[in-house]
């Protein structure tokens, strides 16, 4: 990757890392794209991360296809989402100070938190 260190992406709860080299190199090309830094706040997470535990089935950071990234303003916010939906990302969650990007395999969505 030209622009993360896979270290970013590791489990805040026990240090492990499985993410997708798809879409690493989809976000790298994503970056590259925008010409703005991305700070991860949340990559992979295990399937026993607390946010991961408590779910059914576990979600998109735990199939190493997703990432969040902090947004300071809203010109970030626009310019990130609008390249990433250029970039073919299909899953966009969008929160006051970061968004969630994914690449799942079901229809696109876009969420709001």
């Amino acid at each position: 990757m030209k622009y993360f260190s896979l270290s970013e992406f590791d489990c805040k709860e026990t240090g492990e890392n499985n993410m997708n080299p798809e879409f690493l190199e989809k976000l790298d090309t994503l970056r590259h794209y925008c010409g703005l830094p991305f700070v991860i706040t949340s990559g992979y997470r295990s399937p026993n991360h607390p946010l991961e535990a408590i779910k059914e089935i576990p979600g998109t950071h735990a199939q190493g296809i997703a990432a969040d990234i902090k947004i300071t303003n809203s010109a970030h916010r626009y310019s990130l989402i609008k390249a990433a939906l250029e970039c073919g990302f299909t899953g966009i969650g969008v929160a006051g100070t970061f968004i969630h990007l994914d690449i799942r395999s079901s229809l696109p969505v876009m969420w709001t938190y």
